[in-house]
């Protein structure tokens, strides 16, 4: 019988050495965490008899992702962003706490500073011709009462499913602003609909996905972030209701509840009293929030954003991720 070096006394002790343990500098946490993850790699590399050359050959591709800075799309579609999620909604239903619209995942393309409005917004530039979309709705409390001043922050690709700041051909902010509610608790943006899109043809997703026998697909979607004081932040999405890709998502962020009805639009009427010549689209949907009274409730978690003005550093955003744990 094969003998479990992996399991043995010398690698346990082995391991304090290579996370720390033994030494009173460092992060605890820290340490705690690399002393798990590395000691289960040891055991994946025994278990499944992984060769020196297929170690190094996934050495060359963490690599190559970090070098094109793909893991934002390597999280989703390994389903670490909808695990996260699912690790939250068991615990809202532990502590009791329910209702409010789903939470999804945020993905990696948020910019921050988007231009801030009062209660109605135009989204795009106004250069691509593409669907025209109205989309209004309230931003409610757990009991149904409207919140005013409640900030809407919704961003969405464009027809070819490429999204501002990481776009040079399209003009800053286009697709991106944040909406402060009315005194009814409205909001109200014109904006064109979004295309599906998809991972880059070969880059570190594509090529995981592929030897997973997977695609890189992601559906018609329109990403928010919603905030208003004694609140939990809720970051979601919701998808375009007739797109094929619905529910076969490569970032597993198709959830009940985020599938508002598309109403499309061409009585001449109507085209008239919009100012439009072709058919457009509507949608409605209004977001519910939970309540909190405790600031820890808002805790900060860090995630690095691009911003604005080019850069790229550590965005603090309020989530209920922190409500018992530290995020990061």
């Amino acid at each position: 019988m094969k003998r479990s070096i992996a399991r043995g006394e010398r690698i346990e002790r082995f391991l304090d050495r290579v996370s720390g343990q033994h030494s009173g500098k460092g992060n605890p946490r820290v340490k705690q965490v690399v002393r798990r993850i590395v000691g289960d790699l040891y055991r994946t590399i025994e278990d499944l008899d992984v060769r020196p050359d297929e170690f190094w050959k996934a050495i060359g591709y963490l690599t190559s992702a970090g070098q094109t800075r793909e893991f934002g799309l390597i999280s989703p579609g390994l389903g670490f962003d909808h695990f996260l999620d699912l690790r939250m909604d068991a615990m809202d239903e532990e502590t009791g706490i329910a209702g409010g619209t789903p939470r999804t995942i945020e993905g990696p393309l948020y910019v921050e500073g988007a231009p801030l409005v009062k209660s109605e917004a135009r989204l795009d530039d106004g250069r691509e011709a593409g669907e025209v979309l109205f989309m209004t709705g309230r931003v409610l409390n757990i009991d149904g009462r409207p919140l005013a001043g409640a900030i809407v922050d919704v961003w969405h690709a464009d027809t070819h499913g490429n999204y501002s700041f990481f776009d040079s051909t399209q003009t800053e902010f286009n697709l991106r602003r944040r909406i402060e509610t009315d005194s009814d608790g409205y909001y109200r943006f014109r904006s064109i609909m979004p295309s599906a899109y998809g991972v880059e043809p070969g880059g570190a997703t594509d090529v995981l996905l592929e030897l997973l026998g997977r695609h890189g697909r992601r559906p018609a979607h329109i990403h928010f972030f919603i905030s208003a004081p004694g609140h939990r932040h809720l970051t979601t999405q919701i998808n375009i209701a007739d797109d094929p890709l619905l529910h076969d998502d490569f970032a597993f962020a198709t959830r009940d509840g985020l599938i508002p009805e598309v109403v499309r639009k061409k009585d001449p009427g109507e085209l008239m009293k919009r100012g439009l010549k072709a058919p457009f689209a509507e949608i409605h949907f209004d977001f519910v929030l939970q309540p909190t009274t405790s600031a820890e409730l808002e805790t900060v978690v860090e995630r690095e954003h691009p911003d604005g003005d080019g850069e790229e550093r550590p965005s603090k955003r309020r989530d209920h991720w922190t409500d018992t744990h530290a995020g990061g």
